[in-house]
């Protein structure tokens, strides 16, 4: 031992090999995935699409196993094909067939229904199998991607048969997709229900959004760089908007949105979710405890501002035109009934009641069928306190702005003031742009892609908590109550950027709503 590496601390680590390790790609040990739900769209379209192509790029296991569970007369070979016709449609690397059939290997279905004890029997003993012929060391994960309201019956299914069970170092964790609930106390129920068979650490509740590259890059950007950090407060903020805007209607999904609405859909899980880490402070470290912590503590920290009629606003859309074709309003949806208040635009305005953010507001809007499908979170600074121009000279210029745009085109906006080329002083607004699509060449993998892989690894960064999901109903349902309350949603056209109401709640705070 050298002079030198006899002073270093028990449990030091070289932190440049220690970063280098962290660039080598994060492959899962031993291990496989049940998913309940397996013929239904977010199976087809997003969760077998993604095991394949976590697979494709060297990510899994060689002897990862795969288990169908839903009440059809399959054999194995007709759930493969299932998930072969999905892969093919929807994975978003290429297809190579070496791949697939390796991965086809390991797929096994087993018909029944979620109250019929054989059933569970005979998927505890197919995951048996499993660990013996795959090698998959009694490491497995059980994806719910059913109705809330089945939870109960499979997870007590779950713990019947031990397959919640872990020994030793082996591990069993649940994956729950939302709505976590439908207002605080049926989150707590079900939290409570979830809790009982499953510990905390095992339970992985999916966002999505929080598995977009794009939302990751909100810490990046924040606590990578020096340039942003001493701006982001109240000294240079003069308000932040979160728009989750789509410009599609509800085909296909009336019948479960209606009784849920955008608040819930959206407000109460993304758009909270990207407050929370566009307004937290900094973390010791990216570890899970830490990130979740200030974003706690954050969520902790919000309020709704009052009065709730002037600072919220719901609408639903009616026919018009969308992208050149004539749509029919949600009364018209099938299966959406006549009368229902359910709204499908819902706008709240919030304060963050710290240090750093105190006197700023916070206005989060989603909606369906606005003018165009964009999510982006809008950091919108205060003008500068004196400006050495005559007024003709910056008519134009508007508020500087930095805007993350979540989706489609992923990537960061910066908005300032400029000289308009000539002989007079003209001032007006440009844009910088960053595009993820073009300043890497390596495309973005998808969302599930990133999550279902940190199920398999353990990694719960991205997962909220039951105290987040608490929280954020808390937040949320003094606004439900107030509207249950009161008159219904306020009608606005398909195609436009919602309801006259999300425009006068704005401007009594004295602002605008960004045109994305």
């Amino acid at each position: 031992m050298t002079a030198a590496s006899s002073k270093t601390p028990a449990g030091w680590v070289n932190p440049l090999l220690d970063s280098r390790d962290k660039r080598l790609p994060r492959i899962a040990g031993p291990c496989g995935v049940v998913i309940f739900g397996v013929t239904g769209d977010l199976s087809r379209k997003k969760l077998m699409p993604a095991i394949y192509d976590l697979a494709n790029r060297g990510l899994l296991p060689p002897g990862f196993a795969l288990v169908g569970f839903a009440r059809r007369d399959w054999a194995d070979e007709n759930f493969a094909e299932l998930v072969h016709d999905a892969v093919r449609e929807h994975a978003r690397t290429p297809f190579r067939e070496e791949v697939w059939a390796r991965l086809s290997e390991g797929i096994r279905f087993v018909p029944g229904s979620f109250d019929d004890d054989a059933s569970f029997d005979d998927l505890a003993s197919v995951v048996a199998d499993l660990d013996q012929q795959r090698g998959t060391g009694g490491n497995h994960a059980f994806y719910l991607a059913i109705p809330p309201a089945t939870f109960p019956v499979v997870l007590k299914q779950l713990a019947r048969t031990g397959l919640a069970e872990r020994n030793g170092d082996q591990w069993r964790r649940v994956v729950i997709e939302k709505p976590f609930g439908h207002d605080l106390n049926s989150a707590c129920e079900l939290n409570e229900i979830v809790n009982d068979v499953f510990p905390e650490e095992s339970v992985f509740r999916i966002d999505h959004y929080l598995g977009k590259e794009t939302v990751q890059n909100i810490l990046a950007l924040r606590f990578a760089n020096q340039l942003y950090e001493p701006i982001w407060n109240s000294n240079y903020v003069d308000h932040v908007q979160i728009t989750m805007a789509e410009d599609i209607g509800l085909a296909g999904r009336a019948g479960y949105y209606d009784g849920i609405g955008a608040a819930r859909d959206v407000i109460q899980n993304h758009l909270l979710q990207l407050l929370a880490l566009t307004a937290m402070e900094e973390p010791l470290s990216f570890s899970p405890g830490s990130l979740r912590g200030e974003k706690i503590k954050v969520l902790s920290a919000v309020k709704l501002a009052e009065p709730l009629d002037e600072t919220t606003a719901r609408g639903q859309y009616t026919a018009g035109w969308q992208g050149g074709t004539k749509v029919v309003g949600v009364l018209e949806e099938k299966g959406f009934h006549q009368g229902s208040t359910t709204e499908t635009f819902a706008a709240i305005t919030l304060h963050v009641d710290t240090r750093r953010w105190a006197g700023v507001p916070f206005f989060l809007r989603t909606g369906k069928r606005l003018g165009r499908r964009v999510t982006e979170v809008a950091v919108i600074f205060k003008r500068a306190p004196h400006l050495p121009f005559e007024t003709t000279m910056t008519e134009e210029l508007g508020q500087n702005a930095l805007v993350i745009r979540i989706q489609p085109d992923e990537g960061v906006t910066i908005r300032f003031g400029s000289k308009v080329p000539g002989t007079a002083m003209e001032v007006r607004d440009v844009t910088m742009d960053f595009r993820y699509g073009t300043a890497f060449t390596e495309s973005s993998p998808e969302a599930y892609e990133r999550l279902l892989l940190d199920v398999l690894l353990g990694e719960p960064s991205l997962f909220p908590v039951n105290a987040e999901v608490e929280l954020s109903w808390a937040i949320l349902d003094p606004v439900l109550e107030h509207w249950a309350k009161h008159d219904g949603p306020e009608p606005y056209a398909a195609g436009t950027w919602g309801p006259p109401s999300a425009d006068r709640m704005i401007a009594t705070a004295g602002r605008t709503w960004r045109r994305p």
